[in-house]
């Protein structure tokens, strides 16, 4: 579990085809704050996704990257030098500074306006059809693995305010229009969908009897 406060922009080293297909990468990426104290099994979240270190010396570690990874975030747009959001897994001693974040990106977006203020910048960002019921104003989003407040939500997109500190320690402040980012909605708003979709079910838990029905 992740809290979607960034600790590190980490730069990614290589980007190397592995297996016979080429359908999953070993990406090394360069973070010496999340890789202080790392080691194999460990988990660190990069833009939002939570990836298993592999390995980790001199202040880079490595981790394996599956298709279905790349097909589904925007881990199949990096390149070698491509600035990336690090967080280690939380502590369960520590203080929560986010919200709940698993690192299982549930789809992609894209930058679809970036408008400066005088201390922050306000963000639209493209929202697919299928995520949009899990958001809502002033609820939280993940990011690139940034914990955000929603500021608002508009068909087919959301806003979020940016600060100087996110936009100076995060890849959000380097997006472009037209960049895509790895969004994660939050948790709890799909376990409350799960648990509304069994209001209807019927009272008696209890499988019905194949037997009953049936003549003597």
């Amino acid at each position: 579990m992740f809290t979607g406060i960034v600790e590190e922009l980490g730069e990614v080293e290589a980007i190397t085809p592995d297996g016979a297909d080429g359908a999953a990468v070993r990406l090394a990426v360069r973070g010496p704050l999340v890789t202080s104290d790392a080691r194999h099994g460990d988990s660190i979240a990069v833009n939002g996704v939570c990836l298993t270190v592999t390995d980790s010396t001199g202040g880079t570690f490595t981790a394996d990257v599956m298709k279905e990874t790349l097909d589904r975030s925007s881990l199949g747009a990096l390149r070698p030098g491509s600035p990336v959001n690090l967080e280690r897994a939380a502590k369960v001693s520590d203080r929560l500074g986010g919200h709940i974040v698993q690192g299982h990106v549930d789809g992609t977006g894209w930058i679809l306006r970036r408008v400066p203020g005088s201390r922050w910048e306000t963000v639209r960002i493209a929202l697919p059809d299928d995520l949009a019921r899990y958001v809502v104003e002033k609820g939280s989003i993940t990011v690139d693995g940034v914990s955000l407040t929603v500021v608002s939500v508009e068909p087919g997109s959301l806003t979020i305010g940016l600060i100087p500190t996110t936009l100076d320690l995060t890849t959000l402040g380097r997006k472009a229009v037209g960049d895509p980012v790895n969004l994660e909605v939050d948790i709890v708003a799909k376990y409350v969908e799960r648990l509304v979709g069994f209001t209807g079910a019927a009272a008696d838990p209890r499988p019905a009897d194949p037997r009953e029905g049936q003549g003597a």
